[in-house]
């Protein structure tokens, strides 16, 4: 399966700060057999995080959109606002287990505004802006994640399951 990866960053997009949470998720769902097709660096820019995910998911680029940053209380921080003005249908359930797994490391977990949600055939995530919070989350998620594309693919049509998770 295809991944694109947006980070929200407006220090990153200047050319002040590196982006190191990207790359965590490009190496986190690379060694998951994912293949990253496209990666972005933009500001925190309402309108640019939103005809971007736009543009991946109309032109096929990929089936899952995973962004990093913006999704705090800043007031620059834009992400789940972008992301629900490109999503045709919203997943609330993504961000909600991420925020409860991540409370066993920081009650500021609490804090996160992130969403997911669908556009046409992909999935958009949002994960944390730093680095350790992507990779407890996105490991924590990733599993399910790939259950839930086949589902929107229509590579798979059974959501029941005898295992228990």
């Amino acid at each position: 399966m295809r991944v694109a990866i947006i980070t929200s960053s407006d220090s990153g997009y200047a050319g002040q700060r590196e982006d190191v949470s990207g790359p965590v998720i490009e190496e986190i769902v690379t060694a998951s057999g994912y293949e990253v097709v496209q990666r972005e660096l933009l500001p925190d820019d309402f309108a640019m995080l939103r005809d971007a995910m736009i543009r991946i998911c109309d032109e096929g680029r990929a089936d899952l959109v995973l962004t990093t940053g913006g999704t705090g209380c800043s007031p620059r921080d834009v992400m789940p606002e972008a992301t629900a003005a490109a999503a045709e249908r919203m997943v609330p359930g993504i961000p909600e287990a991420m925020r409860a797994y991540s409370m066993q490391f920081t009650r500021r977990a609490m804090l996160t505004r992130a969403a997911s949600g669908i556009r046409g055939r992909s999935l958009i995530v949002n994960l944390p802006g730093s680095p350790k919070a992507v990779r407890e989350c996105l490991e924590y998620i990733l599993p399910e994640l790939r259950h839930g594309l086949e589902i929107l693919l229509g590579e798979a049509g059974e959501c029941a399951s005898t295992a228990l998770h």
